[in-house]
Order: structure tokens, then C-alpha cells, then sequence
């Protein structure tokens, strides 16, 4: 009995269509390896912020912002090879990236502030777009010196989504340099 139900479910399997697949489109990657590099603060190219304590009543409502600090990130690069060209910072995407506002999100668990994230600024004050694809982070190059040296300058402020509540805010971002 096993062998006939098992020989039918056979024929029924290979009598059913085969879904056949056919190619709507090609997508082409471009892109470019480069050897160049530069050595970030001296061998580190870990930088951490230390934000303003800042009270709850300066983020009370979505859209809030404080703490702001133009130049909170500061990338020196020396040792640029070659000594040419521009950089900028290319911000990665990530768990601790908020794809909707752009900003990077506090780490949750006890004692931690709640409805508070981190905006990544330009040191004109306008958002980096973090989440956002190569080219479009609103971030400008850097010429590097004929010395092999250029400095990437950043700014950070707290952003609120909602009326945000004490305690304290840790978050990360990757970034990459990006040569021109």
C-alpha cells in the first residue's frame, strides 16, 4: 500500500508544471577597488563622542533637537598614499541605524534614555543621511594635501521622536573612507 501511494505521489509530483523562470532585467555593479588609504588619528580610526548632558525638557516632542556640536567627529588622516585626490567618510548601514528618520538609534536596556536618537551632522548643520546609498549621504569630499594629510569634520546632536525620557544614550555607526 505504501509503495502505491508513494509511486502515485511520484506521478502526481512529476506531472505538475515546472515553473519556468525567464530574466526581466540585468543589473550591473560598478565600482572600484583602490589601494589608496590613509592612517585615521594616528593608527585608531575609532573616534568616541562625549555628548552634553541635556535636560529632558529641551527634547519634550518629536522633531526636538539639542546638544548640537558641529564638530564633535574629527577624522585626522595623515600618511595619505597617494597624496592625491579627496576623501569623505562613507557612513555604513547597520542594526543601529534608523532608516526612516536617518539617524542612529539609542541602545535600549535598563537606565537607558527612551525616544532619543542621534543625528550625524554636516559642519554646516545639515544631516548626513545615514542608511543611504553611496553618493547620496549629503557628504561632501576633502582634498587631500599634497602633505597626504585632510581632516573629515562631523557634527552630532540628539533628535528627539517623541517626548524622551532620562537616562543614558549609546549608539555606533561604521563608517569607510571613500577616495575620489
Amino acid at each position: 500500500m505504501k509503495k502505491i501511494i508513494l509511486s502515485s505521489l511520484l506521478a502526481v509530483a512529476a506531472a505538475a508544471p515546472i515553473a519556468s523562470q525567464a530574466a526581466d532585467g540585468t543589473i550591473t555593479f560598478n565600482g572600484n577597488i583602490t589601494s589608496q588609504t590613509c592612517t585615521i588619528n594616528g593608527g585608531t580610526g575609532d573616534v568616541t563622542v562625549t555628548m552634553p548632558k541635556i535636560s529632558t525638557s529641551a527634547l519634550n516632542g518629536a522633531g526636538q533637537k539639542a546638544g548640537t556640536d558641529l564638530q564633535s567627529i574629527k577624522l585626522n588622516l595623515t600618511a595619505c598614499s597617494p597624496a592625491t585626490g579627496a576623501v569623505r567618510a562613507f557612513f555604513e548601514g547597520g542594526s543601529t541605524v534608523n532608516l526612516t528618520t536617518h539617524h542612529l538609534k539609542n541602545a535600549t536596556g535598563a537606565g537607558r534614555a527612551t525616544l532619543v536618537e542621534v543625528a550625524v551632522l554636516n559642519t554646516d548643520g545639515s544631516d548626513v543621511i545615514l542608511g543611504a546609498g553611496f553618493g547620496a549621504q549629503n557628504v561632501a569630499y576633502v582634498p587631500i594635501s599634497a602633505a597626504g594629510t585632510a581632516q573629515l569634520v562631523y557634527g552630532s546632536q540628539y533628535v528627539a521622536t517623541g517626548v524622551a525620557t532620562q537616562g543614558t544614550v549609546n549608539t555606533t555607526v561604521q563608517y569607510s573612507l571613500d577616495f575620489q
